[in-house]
């Protein structure tokens, strides 16, 4: 069973369950889950396997996390509103394709289910050079992730996940590199989910375009489409506030 954290106690409607992207964890949604919560919502994050506190495993495909992700609706009343991004987005769309009656209402965070040219190994790369031997805070570790990653935001982003007493990272890199290829692509998943759908992008995000609506429309019938401004591929951290009042919307209706 992944890790999980829960927020909230309303139990009268389903949770809000949110998956994270590639290298995060639940802590990295922890403002907006309390958020959530203190409005009243009923809120569960995860960390997904090979990440954070969660099982490490020898596999990381798209049917691997959807299942995952069933099995804790299924432990938490077995219906949810799910909310993914990224890769975590990825799992949501495998979850409701193939689990359809686990999830009342889905949103997928800046994500298509599509396969994708670019890759994440440069990041792996760069986690895999630090000597952990050495580290005494997180600043020796972001100074010697300096030389690889130049970007302060993605060095932070990925310091979430070391664990520094430890001398260890929370992330099975040698499975996500393994996996790396199936991550960035998309499985032939057949089946389609005719529940509530939003697929919410970043405006100045390149991830989700026209040309994948056809095949989005496809496989969700019901989906609907919205951009927050001012927001990239990371839109809740860009823009929490916006994001936050369109989950609590769409969710709450």
């Amino acid at each position: 069973m992944l890790h999980t954290v829960t927020m909230g106690a309303d139990h009268t409607r389903p949770p809000i369950l949110i998956a994270h992207g590639l290298f995060g964890s639940a802590r990295n949604w922890g403002v907006i889950a309390r958020r959530l919560s203190d409005q009243g919502h009923h809120v569960l994050t995860v960390d997904m396997r090979n990440h954070g506190d969660s099982p490490w495993a020898d596999s990381h495909s798209y049917p691997d996390l959807a299942q995952d992700l069933a099995e804790v609706v299924a432990a938490h009343g077995g219906q949810a509103d799910v909310l993914g991004h990224s890769m975590g987005g990825k799992a949501a769309i495998a979850l409701a394709l193939t689990h359809p009656t686990l999830v009342r209402r889905l949103i997928v965070a800046d994500i298509a289910p599509v396969a994708y040219g670019h890759t994440q190994q440069h990041l792996i790369d760069a986690m895999r050079a630090i000597d952990l031997s050495v580290i005494e805070t997180r600043r020796d570790a972001d100074q010697q992730l300096a030389q690889l990653v130049a970007t302060d935001g993605v060095r932070a982003f990925l310091l979430q996940s070391l664990d520094v007493k430890g001398r260890r990272w929370r992330l099975n890199l040698d499975a996500l590199e393994r996996f790396m290829p199936a991550i960035l692509g998309w499985p032939a998943l057949g089946g389609s989910f005719p529940g509530p759908t939003l697929f919410l992008s970043g405006a100045l995000s390149d991830y989700v375009q026209p040309e994948h609506r056809p095949t989005i429309k496809t496989l969700f019938p019901a989906a609907r489409f919205a951009k927050i401004p001012g927001a990239g591929h990371w839109l809740h951290a860009d823009r929490p506030r916006e994001f936050e009042a369109t989950i609590a919307a769409f969710f709450g209706a």
